[in-house]
């Protein structure tokens, strides 16, 4: 198991804690990184209906799962193997049944059918058909939006979690580094692609990598001009900025981090904006500490940039760390203005102060850990505007480094 019983069982308290804090008697989590979080399962089953079940006076969640998932339940959960609950393939994709139905049945058989129940009503994988179908066969419960509600209890991490968030950087690290060595004029977006997904997942000679909940994010040309594009089979030309923004991922923990390259010389404009997102990364990693707000650390960022005459109206930042697709972020605390999270020691962000205009753009970032003084920057490399050759032989990966 990636983590002890009694850090599980701590979770589960601490959940249980929140639970009685905002009503609920039982929660219902169908957020993927919330159920690995509580009860380590940690399959690629989430495209169908799966649930785990907290109840207040139980000491061990429920699992509720499709019946071929139910041996990888028994081989990830901490807890005992009675507490996992198969349903019939029959309930799959099906016109008249939904899985839905099943797990209201069961609540209802183990007398949980007229109480207080959250429910992630925002989660990725909980649809409107999900929650009516619930509705329809627990009509004595009374439901609540329980969606951030283990979240926020994630935002502040173990000395283990943050070890994992460590080691996906040195796998970000070698992912960075490969993705700007393979890039040159004549050499095809897809095949910087494979070469970084190759050094993702192939990580260390310690330790392997595992799936980004998130692609490389390639854009290059004018396609910088926006942040989440990704990549295609055409061939860089020269003068193309290039931004990678990608992630190491160990046991479903993540570190990602953005740098923008340049094929041949920047333009001056290219130049001057990415001495301006350093300058600005730069200030604003050195305003984090604890007790300071979200919205105080994107202030000073505003500010840096704002003397040189340049505007972000997007977020600076996120908080970061286990998730599944399609995203990495914990959906909890941003860095923009009104956000009044207050940083604690061993909160973990993503700081990428990106900018972008109608032809082109620059991202550099960071993620980072809250200290008791400061902040760890996670991985180690260079925040500069990277230049690739005009020509040059494409790397394969055995010389790539990968």
């Amino acid at each position: 198991m990636p983590f002890s019983i009694p850090e599980y069982t701590e979770r589960i308290l601490r959940t249980k804690e929140r639970m009685e804090a905002e009503g609920v008697d039982v929660l219902l989590l169908t957020d993927p990184a919330n159920m690995y979080y509580l009860s380590g399962y940690d399959g690629w089953s989430f495209y169908v209906h799966q649930v785990l079940v907290v109840i207040l006076e139980e000491e061990q969640p429920l699992w509720i799962g499709r019946k071929q998932d139910a041996n990888g339940a028994r081989l990830t959960v901490w807890f005992h193997p009675d507490h996992i609950i198969p349903y019939p393939d029959d309930y799959v994709h099906s016109p008249t049944k939904h899985p839905m139905d099943f797990v209201a049945d069961i609540l209802k058989q183990i007398g949980q059918g007229n109480r207080r129940i959250g429910v992630e009503m925002d989660a990725y994988y909980f649809t409107a058909q999900a929650f009516g179908r619930l509705k329809k066969g627990l009509p004595d419960a009374r439901f609540q939006d329980s969606t951030l509600l283990v979240n926020r209890i994630r935002m502040i991490k173990s000395e283990r979690e943050i070890d994992y968030m460590r080691k996906a950087a040195k796998i970000v690290e070698q992912a960075m580094r490969v993705g700007i060595d393979s890039i040159a004029a004549g050499v095809r977006e897809c095949d910087v692609a494979a070469n970084i997904h190759h050094a993702q997942i192939s990580g260390t000679p310690e330790y392997g990598g595992d799936y980004p909940a998130i692609v490389p994010l390639m854009p290059s040309g004018e396609k910088t001009s926006t942040p989440h594009l990704t990549w295609s089979d055409q061939k860089y030309k020269p003068g193309d900025t290039v931004i990678l923004e990608l992630a190491g991922c160990y046991r479903r923990y993540h570190c990602p981090m953005a740098r923008t390259a340049v094929i041949g010389p920047p333009s001056s404009l290219v130049q001057d904006l990415s001495d301006v997102v350093i300058e600005g990364l730069n200030t604003a990693l050195e305003a984090v500490k604890p007790g300071v707000t979200c919205e105080e650390v994107e202030e000073v960022w505003r500010k840096s940039i704002e003397r040189k005459g340049f505007l972000k109206d997007s977020r600076l930042g996120y908080s970061v760390g286990l998730n599944y697709p399609p995203d990495w972020g914990e959906h909890t605390a941003s860095m923009r203005a009104g956000d009044r999270t207050v940083l604690e020691p061993d909160m973990t962000f993503h700081m990428i102060p990106g900018i972008w205009f109608d032809s082109y753009g620059v991202e550099l970032s960071e993620t980072f850990r809250v200290t008791e003084k400061g902040c760890e920057v996670l991985a180690s490399f260079p925040r500069e505007l990277f230049q690739c050759p005009v020509g040059g032989i494409f790397h394969p990966l055995e010389e790539s480094g990968a």
